[in-house]
């Protein structure tokens, strides 16, 4: 009943474990508080003292029992040190998957110990030594960070899908890697139907792994959100999106490799190896 927290990270498999059951409750969280799938759809767990819901397999919910398939996919590029981006992506008409309107990106990095969940922040602690209460307070404020965001985002349309982009370490993955349950997708960006707004969630390092977690909605959706949920430097420098004009060209700093998916700028590197499961 508990997402149990190890007492130490001394080895590369307890981190990854972490790692896992980190995103399976980001995850989870996300789409319990967007309301994507009915309350059937998950179960009741607790990670410290928050008490989280955590998706299954529902067979009267076929989505939540694809999304479930997509995570053990997730958990297989990560075990084997391949991935690096998860794009999930809600969108509204059936037939423009590549129009959004919103979007979660989980990127991941491994040190030379071992991989890393990377949730953006400005001070890289990667260098300094990493202990297990570190991760612990990280992983805590991640998940509380994701329930104020999600509970102040104004409600989502009531018909939405969604689909899942991986992203690869292209120098160390097999050019026909596939996870189970994905197949092999093209570059072609992703636009917002409306202006979208950037926010920066946050990071959680272990000594092996980093998770970073941001998150591109409407702006409309955030016109509730109070203004100290988001502390100062915690909004995202914006990312490159398709059909954005941008007036400053100051904002436009972020990292271009950092973002294939969402930058037509990068179009021509970085995405030998994408896969797509909708």
């Amino acid at each position: 009943s508990a997402v149990v927290f190890p007492k130490k990270i001394a080895t590369e498999q307890q981190s990854l474990m972490l790692v896992k059951r980190l995103l399976a409750v980001a995850v989870s969280c996300i789409t319990y508080l967007r309301g994507i799938f009915p309350e059937s759809a998950y179960g009741t767990r607790y990670m410290d003292d928050v008490c989280v819901k955590i998706l299954r397999e529902d067979k009267n919910c076929p989505g939540s029992t694809q999304l479930v398939k997509w995570m053990l996919g997730c958990y297989d590029a990560l075990q084997k040190k391949y991935l690096r981006q998860i794009v999930l992506a809600v969108y509204t008409q059936q037939e423009d998957p590549q129009t959004v309107t919103e979007c979660y990106h989980f990127k991941f990095k491994y040190t030379h110990d071992g991989p890393l969940l990377d949730f953006s922040s400005k001070d890289k602690k990667s260098d300094s030594t990493i202990t297990c209460a570190d991760t612990k307070k990280a992983s805590i404020l991640l998940i509380r960070k994701i329930y104020v965001l999600m509970q102040n985002l104004s409600p989502l349309p009531n018909d939405v899908c969604l689909t899942m982009k991986l992203l690869y370490y292209d120098e160390v993955t097999p050019p026909d890697y596939q996870p189970p349950g994905f197949k092999e997708a093209k570059y072609e960006g992703m636009m917002f139907n409306e202006e979208p707004i950037y926010l920066n969630v946050g990071e959680v390092p272990t000594p092996f792994h980093m998770l970073k977690l941001k998150i591109t909605t409407e702006k409309q959706r955030m016109e509730s959100v109070d203004k100290n949920i988001l502390k100062q430097g915690e909004t995202a420098e914006p990312l490159q999106v398709c059909g954005v004009s941008r007036d400053d060209p100051k904002e436009e700093s972020q990292d271009m490799d950092e973002d294939p998916i969402l930058d037509n700028e990068v179009e021509d590197k970085n995405h030998e190896n994408i896969s797509e499961a909708q």
